[in-house]
């Protein structure tokens, strides 16, 4: 599985931005689905995850309630909604994806697909 991530960009404080994560491959829709971040001089950390059919999902408790994690297999593509961006939420942004995830939802190394980051920069 191939991955790319889009739809990043500079936002004002308490805006919205809907990223992208399109998938090649046969195998998206058999591959368990998240996004992480990674800020200027800090680790990449977990942001949400998605199971297979999209009826579970987990986050982070600095963004939950803020942000949303979707899936479309027929499109082959993920997405991640975010609202009321905050200056915190600078970063860029990593679609990830594979099929042994497991409980383990918040562990990168425990995905084997990444896309290329995409940068979210919000100003205060």
């Amino acid at each position: 599985v191939q991955l790319q991530a889009s739809g990043g960009g500079l936002v004002q404080a308490r805006g919205s931005l809907r990223l992208s994560c399109e998938a090649s491959g046969r195998t998206f829709s058999t591959s368990y689905m998240g996004w992480f971040r990674q800020a200027p001089g800090k680790e990449r950390e977990f942001v949400a995850y998605i199971n297979l059919t999209g009826g579970r999902t987990y986050y982070a408790d600095s963004v939950k309630s803020r942000f949303t994690i979707s899936r479309d297999n027929a499109k082959n593509a993920g997405y991640l909604q975010m609202n009321s961006l905050k200056s915190a939420d600078t970063a860029v942004y990593y679609c990830a994806a594979g099929p042994r995830v497991g409980s383990f939802y918040s562990w990168a190394p425990r995905y084997d697909y990444w896309g290329q980051g995409t940068q979210v920069t919000v100003s205060s």
